[in-house]
């Protein structure tokens, strides 16, 4: 189905002012994501924060509904969380390791994720494998069969890194983790709201994602998702008298849902704009939306192909929305400011954030471009007439 892009884009206030294509670092909200936060946050101050949320209670644990829909889940597989680093590190702290058990991972890991084995590793003794990438720079799935045997403890992987763009084959990996019974761990940040995510069909037993990003909504919104059968072993790492109820004074008892992971505060406005993001993507369809974003990143791509001095630096067979290049001459944040100046925002990717990666493919700090469905070919045309004329300054 044809997005009516004339429609989306009256609902982005700022598309006419602005050429946005910054889309992995935090999509542009849409006004009715904008419009019930401020609404909710003019009831508190009316009411107050407690009798608010009580007002709001329907639409509020309505988002649990929204996410697990988006996620082909049930509503108490989701708890909702204030990052997605929060929901990742929930998930992983909440898993048990002892020395001598493995953990495998992929070269192109998020610098967050890793640091975070790192500190297990310190702690207990576990070991760290990074599966090798194929030609392609995918996962090699034969290498990862290889290499699980009883140590294994979890696999744990970046569906679409922070750069690259590359999309891992997450549920292939799923396939392998699911006949061997061990437990994966799938970040993917970047993957929600640019394209479907099933995690029946990925066979994940735990997701993080954020709402920032192409979901498109509010900074300070996660969730995590963890299987049914997976949650009644996974004990978070931290709780309140919310995910576990004091049921006598020397005990207590963790839900049993989700939920067990969050605690009793949190930003009901935030919660409330993610979920209205979230009914957004649903309503225009994850199917169109991804068939949007490749149109034009490919259209991206293709036309910086063209470009003597231009080297992209994308991989994977199927590349994400998210294009990772380089102008001979000019660091990124140079590229990054000139496009500023021109009316034009993007980002840059460091080197630390993928650092094995960085290292295997000696990359230095990457120019990257995000388009979503909202953009227009002209927006990109545009970015691509910039990076011409930077190389022939």
């Amino acid at each position: 189905m044809a997005l009516d892009l004339a429609r989306i884009r009256t609902d982005v206030p700022s598309a006419e002012r602005r050429c946005y294509l910054h889309n992995a670092g935090a999509g542009l909200m849409p006004r009715q994501v904008v419009e019930t936060m401020k609404a909710h946050l003019d009831i508190e101050a009316e009411i107050g924060g407690y009798a608010a949320a009580e007002q709001e209670t329907a639409r509020l644990d309505g988002v649990y509904g929204s996410v697990a829909r988006l996620l082909n889940a049930a509503p108490d597989e989701i708890g909702l969380m204030e990052n997605a680093t929060v929901a990742w590190q929930m998930a992983f702290y909440g898993l048990k390791f002892t020395a001598g058990d493995r953990i495998l991972t992929c070269e192109a890991e998020y610098g967050a994720n890793y640091v975070a084995y790192l500190q297990m590793a310190r702690r207990t003794g576990l070991v760290i494998d990074v599966i090798p990438s194929d030609e392609t720079g995918e996962i090699d799935l034969a290498a990862l069969e290889r290499m699980i045997d009883a140590r294994v403890k979890l696999i744990s992987i970046t569906w679409v890194p922070t750069n690259g763009g590359l999309a891992n084959p997450a549920a292939a990996v799923g396939r392998i983790a699911r006949t061997h019974g061990v437990p994966y761990l799938l970040d993917a940040c970047q993957a929600v709201g640019q394209m479907p995510v099933d995690v029946e069909a990925i066979g994940c037993d735990m997701l993080s994602a954020t709402g920032r990003k192409f979901l498109r909504g509010p900074r300070g919104t996660g969730f995590l998702y963890v299987r049914r059968a997976f949650l009644k072993g996974l004990e978070p790492p931290m709780v309140d008298h919310f995910s576990a109820v004091w049921v006598a004074r020397d005990r207590y008892q963790l839900r049993d849902d989700a939920r067990r992971f969050e605690t009793w505060e949190n930003n009901y406005a935030a919660r409330a704009g993610l979920g209205v993001a979230v009914d957004y993507a649903l309503d225009i369809g994850l199917d169109a939306i991804e068939a949007r974003c490749r149109l034009l990143s490919g259209r991206l791509r293709n036309g910086l192909s063209t470009l003597a001095g231009v080297t992209a630096r994308d991989l994977g067979r199927s590349p994400s929305a998210i294009v990772s290049f380089t102008v001979e001459g000019l660091d990124a944040s140079a590229v990054v400011a000139a496009a500023g100046e021109a009316g034009i925002t993007i980002g840059a990717s460091n080197p630390s954030s993928t650092r094995i990666d960085a290292e295997a493919r000696h990359l230095p700090p990457l120019v990257r471009a995000s388009p979503h469905y909202y953009n227009t070919e002209g927006e990109v045309d545009r970015l691509l007439d910039l990076c011409a004329a930077l190389t022939r300054a």
